[in-house]
């Protein structure tokens, strides 16, 4: 009688164990995929953290397909794709709260993808938590930051789209900061410095909105800065400030205006190469790189560069001109051996 009992309870437990195993494939919930996406958009309810994503664009018609996400931030850049081919391309994606400029708004939470280019089509994506992957920090100005509205764009909002899988960028540029306020404001340094892993590159370019700061408050600044990168384990690199589109009678910008010699007279990519020079701190000599620019561009071919024909602005870049800028950026990240190739996007 106790065998029958013990013999009885087992069939029982296998024919429960068994009627439930269904209920229990049924409740599993399905990786993110195209379930969580519409003609133009995905969204992905993920909390804070880095993520890759593998996409599959193309389909039976000719399509061109590109992916903006979070707060307009260039991910994938335009790629073409013959009726009836699709190609598979992957990038890594930082996700946070504020998901913008770390002074506004918080955005929505999770993981939000735009589909845009000229034939949009999107046949497979995939989104997973990123294991090993670097970051590239940024700290910097409205010339460098996630601009919330079209037309206005920062370099380091279409740098992304440069980098494979592998590499995420944190931009952390906040708009109307200099390198006094960017110190002062528990939203931004006190935020970021925390958040530098060992390993990272931490790119820095304030000068901008610095047009009162002397030239011993605005160098002890920049040492600050990289003292505190460098205290977290952090890899600083200085970057001195895109030009103003501001031209000479002769159709060059050696003036105050457009090379960001401040109000008080201080030269402030100057004071950035001196404090690189004496830090041994990586320089990007972007004033350099887009004074070349401008020039060669001459005085109409530069106003997409800038939102002059928008807003006769000459200080903030169109969408294309922080592309343009935001690959020489990616230029000197890869010359300098701060990234392999092998995790850059060309052309």
């Amino acid at each position: 009688m106790r065998r029958f009992n013990i013999a009885l309870l087992a069939a029982l437990t296998l024919s429960t164990a068994l009627s439930a195993a269904p209920a229990q494939a049924h409740d599993r919930t399905p990786p993110p995929g195209l379930a969580n996406c519409t003609a133009t958009a995905c969204h992905f309810d993920v909390p804070p953290g880095t993520y890759d994503v593998t996409v599959r664009v193309g389909g039976e018609s000719a399509a061109s397909t590109a992916i903006t996400g979070e707060t307009r931030r260039s991910l994938l850049p335009e790629t073409a794709t013959a009726a009836g081919r699709t190609v598979t391309r992957s990038f890594t994606v930082d996700v946070r709260t504020p998901e913008g400029e770390p002074t506004g708004p918080d955005g929505t939470p999770g993981l939000d993808l735009a589909l845009g280019g000229t034939a949009p089509a999107l046949a497979d994506i995939r989104v997973a938590p990123a294991h090993h992957a670097r970051q590239i920090i940024l700290i910097g100005d409205s010339t460098v930051c996630d601009q919330p509205g079209d037309p206005y764009s920062g370099w380091g909002q279409q740098l992304p789209q440069f980098l494979r899988k592998g590499v995420s960028v944190a931009n952390y540029a906040d708009s109307g900061e200099s390198t006094v306020t960017y110190l002062e404001n528990p939203l931004l340094w006190g935020t970021v410095q925390p958040l530098i892993h060992p390993g990272d590159l931490v790119l820095v370019q304030l000068a901008h909105n610095d047009k009162t700061t002397d030239e011993a408050t605005y160098r002890a600044n920049l040492e600050t800065l990289v003292g505190g990168i460098r205290d977290m384990g952090g890899r600083p690199v200085l970057v001195t400030p895109i030009v103003r589109r501001w031209f000479n009678a002769d159709g060059t910008l050696n003036n105050n205006t457009a090379l960001l010699v401040n109000g008080l007279g201080v030269d402030l990519p100057g004071v950035v190469r001196s404090v690189a020079a004496a830090e041994g701190v990586t320089l990007i000599d972007l004033t350099a790189q887009t004074k070349a620019l401008v020039e060669s561009l001459g005085v109409e071919g530069s106003k997409a560069i800038y939102l002059y024909n928008e807003k006769k602005d000459n200080t903030h870049t169109s969408a294309h001109g922080a592309t343009v800028y935001a690959g020489l950026v990616r230029d000197e990240l890869v010359a300098r051996h701060l990234l392999p190739e092998d995790r850059v996007r060309v052309g």
